[in-house]
């Protein structure tokens, strides 16, 4: 199916839970894709990178950030890759070190995205 006709469906980027004095806080699954559709295709470290900082705005946005990432889930479509993404990772989270999985996909949605990337946080009210 091409991609123009492959139908995405409708979700948010991010969903915070009111938790009293705290609030759980999910964002979706991040892709190395910007506004005007601009991707690093086969680099996967730039994409990385591109998707950690894209978290990171989600997050701020919410009055959060990476040093309130509890959960990471990584998936990747080479394996192989996984040494280069984990020193992008390990820089972004070098605070917070919050559990993670991470697993090896076909493939993500939008073709020469080799990464996708998930987070929860929790932060303090």
């Amino acid at each position: 199916m091409s991609e123009k006709k492959l139908k995405r469906g409708i979700y948010s980027d991010i969903k915070v839970i009111d938790l009293g004095n705290k609030e759980l806080i999910f964002v979706a699954g991040q892709i190395a894709r910007d506004k005007n559709g601009a991707i690093a295709p086969d680099n996967i470290e730039v994409q990385t990178e591109f998707i950690f900082q894209s978290i990171s705005k989600i997050l701020k946005g919410a009055g959060s950030s990476l040093d309130d990432v509890v959960k990471a889930v990584i998936y990747l479509t080479n394996i192989e890759n996984f040494l280069k993404i984990s020193k992008v990772r390990d820089k972004y989270f070098e605070k917070a070190k919050p559990v993670s999985t991470l697993v090896e996909i076909g493939a993500t949605t939008r073709p020469g995205c080799n990464i996708e990337i998930e987070v929860t946080a929790v932060r303090k009210k």
